[in-house]
This record gives structure tokens, sequence and C-alpha cells, in this order.
């Protein structure tokens, strides 16, 4: 359980800081609808993110209390937010670009791959150093 609140800690901390970098482009570029887009969908994904971490935590913990609960990961929760920014996005087309919005919801699976990558490197060379 170490290693997945670590894993969890650290995916959420990468996507502030994607989250940052985006705010910064909006800030001093002349690109703010795309990187007002961006960073609507990064963070209603990075809300979806935190939210799926929560439900396999909770899902965890039941499965270790042996309780009967039947729980779900909250799949029509994360839809509804996703759908929630592409309203706001066609509501609004002279502060959000739909692309941009739709290119920020998928970041967090982007965060996760490349997490992943270099998790699974730095095991492989563990293992070869010992």
């Amino acid at each position: 359980m170490k290693d997945y609140t670590y894993m969890v800690s650290r995916q959420l901390k990468w996507m502030f800081y994607i989250l940052a970098i985006f705010v910064i482009g909006w800030g001093f570029t002349d690109y703010q609808t795309i990187f007002a887009g961006l960073i609507l969908g990064t963070g209603i994904s990075t809300f979806n993110l935190w939210l799926l971490q929560v439900k396999i935590n909770r899902i965890g913990q039941v499965v270790v209390e042996q309780d009967e609960k039947k729980l779900t990961l909250g799949m029509l929760t994360r839809f509804a937010t996703a759908a929630l920014a592409a309203v706001v996005a066609l509501q609004y087309p002279e502060i959000f670009n739909m692309i941009a919005v739709m290119i920020g919801l998928m970041t967090p699976y982007l965060v996760i791959i490349i997490d992943y990558f270099f998790t699974q490197t730095e095991l492989t060379t563990r293992k070869r150093g010992e």
C-alpha cells in the first residue's frame, strides 16, 4: 500500500506541475484560448484522477476488511465532469479552445504511462544492481 500511496502522490504532483506550466503559458503568451482550454481540461482530469485514486483506495480497504459491499469506480461521475468541461468549452468558444480541452482531458493518461515507464526502468535498474 505504501507504493500505491507514493504513486498517487507522484502522479498528482506531476499533474499540478503541468497545470502550472499551462497557467504560465496562459499568462505570458498570445495563445490564451488554447492554454485556457488546456487548463480547463487538465484541471477537470486532475480532479478525475484524484477521484479515481480515492475510489481505488476505498475499494482496496473494503477488500482487506472483507466487506461484501459492491463498490464502483465512479465512471459516471468522471464522464459527467468531462462532459461538463466540453459543455463549458462549447458555451464559451472565445475563452476555451475545444481541442485543447480534449487534449487536457487526456493528460492524466499520458502522466500515468510515463510514470509507469519511469518506475519500471527504476525497478529494473535496482534489480540489476543487486
